[in-house]
């Protein structure tokens, strides 16, 4: 039976940070400081929800978190301009090892599927936009079951979604909470680091491999 490989999307697939271009363009100078803190919230929220057990899905925590960076630098958003942002946020462009390395693991049998936070119509429409969907086997959201990463029963769900057991499975992801939220739920892991000089945070969990690009993995793991 072949290895799962469960990939994060928001900053492992695709760049978050790929919305400078259109902030930058509407708020001028502000603009890489609003995406970055459009980014840090929306994070946030997630955590906060999930703590609470009050749950709302991805699309609205990528709501309210736009809608704090833009009251933080004090910028005018109008309804309108509100929602293109968002329906940009659906073309976020993949990173450049993405396809290549998705088409040759796919070809050594490995199953591949996309797991994240967002919402699995958002998802596939974003993945879709980057054309990288065909690629994975399935859409794997955290939508499914009402909480957020990293919640032990979302790395639990997803090796039950992979069919394999938690010695088959591995998650494929450069956020380090991710990472240790999988490891803490005995899931092996991979950290994608992207920027080279990226700490990992000192807790008790470690990462199974580090490699610098998805390209690394072909090469690195076993069906």
């Amino acid at each position: 039976m072949s290895t799962v490989l469960g990939f994060d999307v928001y900053g492992t697939l695709v760049d978050p940070f790929g919305m400078e271009k259109q902030l930058v363009a509407r708020f001028g100078e502000h603009g890489p400081a609003i995406c970055a803190l459009w980014r840090q919230k929306q994070l946030e929220y997630s955590f906060r929800r999930g703590l609470m057990r009050r749950y709302e899905d991805f699309n609205a925590c990528t709501m309210r978190a736009l809608e704090f960076a833009a009251k933080a630098y004090q910028v005018e958003l109008s309804a309108a301009a509100h929602q293109q942002l968002l329906t940009d946020y659906l073309n976020l462009p993949a990173f450049p090892d993405v396809l290549p390395a998705l088409e040759t693991l796919k070809e050594s049998g490995f199953r591949l599927l996309a797991f994240s936070n967002g919402v699995e119509e958002s998802l596939r429409t974003l993945l879709g936009n980057a054309g990288v969907l065909s690629c994975f086997d399935g859409v794997v959201s955290v939508d499914d079951i009402k909480t957020f990463k990293p919640d032990p029963e979302v790395y639990t769900y997803l090796v039950n979604r992979g069919g394999r057991t938690r010695e088959d499975t591995w998650l494929v992801s450069s956020n380090p909470f991710d990472v240790i939220g999988a490891k803490a739920a005995h899931v092996r892991a991979v950290w994608v680091r992207r920027n080279s000089g990226a700490q990992f945070d000192p807790w008790e969990f470690e990462p199974d491999v580090v490699i610098g690009s998805l390209l690394e993995l072909t090469t690195g793991l076993k069906t």
